[in-house]
């Protein structure tokens, strides 16, 4: 699903080079639950920003289901975004001002689907993550928890191939941390290739990958049997 060969990223700040990634190798197959690890400045975000088309790298090659990302322009990367990858923020970043539903509905909106059909998906998403009988409340009438599965729900609305979680427990107790943990296990369950970043080992340890980053390079990449 995922095939990255030296993978570079040089951030320019007047005279100096910051190497963000140097030369990142990676292999995602269909339905992989892969942390990524690594303290601050290692590069895992700046690698889930180029997984993710946020960014582009300075070299090298990303293929994302069959299709070369790494050269394609802003308005291509947006399309690959909606249709491919759906993802899962610390803050939540829900609208304030709408309910779940339609903050689910967004992602829906933007690729100009028809409003039934629309609604449709987005109340299917929300049954899925436990929130069937939360649909007409806003942000600030849900839990932190149930704000971050309506998070999860719209990251997997439009059913992307790959869901794409940055520190999705930050925000959270340890109790509600683990009630999230366990839906990312039921979703990689069911099938839904999961990529996380994270730099709390606890998480980590619902993977059934880690992979370790430092200074821009993979250091270790290893198999385990999920907590």
């Amino acid at each position: 699903m995922i095939s990255i060969t030296e993978l570079r990223k040089i951030y320019r700040m007047g005279e100096i080079e910051v190497h963000a990634l140097d030369g990142v190798d990676l292999e995602v197959d269909a339905g992989d639950y892969l942390a990524i690890m690594g303290p601050s400045g290692s590069g895992k975000s700046t690698l889930m920003n180029l997984i993710g088309c946020l960014d582009t790298p300075t070299s090298g090659q990303y293929i994302l289901n069959g299709q070369a990302v790494s050269g394609l322009d802003d308005t291509e990367l947006a399309h690959i975004r909606n249709r491919e990858i759906g993802f899962v923020f610390q803050t939540f970043n829900l609208l304030n001002r709408a309910t779940a539903l339609a903050n689910v509905e967004l992602p829906l909106i933007y690729a100009r689907m028809p409003a039934a059909k629309r609604r449709k998906l987005a109340l299917e998403a929300l049954e899925r993550v436990g929130l069937g009988d939360r649909v007409k409340h806003q942000p600030n009438e849900l839990s932190g928890g149930q704000r971050q599965r309506v998070a999860v729900a719209r990251a997997l609305v439009n059913r992307p191939s790959i869901l794409l979680a940055d520190e999705p427990t930050g925000n959270l107790d340890s109790k509600t941390s683990e009630e999230i943990m366990a839906l990312f296990n039921e979703l990689n369950a069911a099938g839904n290739t999961i990529v996380l970043v994270t730099h709390e080992e606890g998480i980590a340890t619902h993977a059934n990958r880690i992979i370790r980053l430092l200074d821009g390079q993979v250091v270790s990449d290893g198999r385990r049997t999920p907590a």
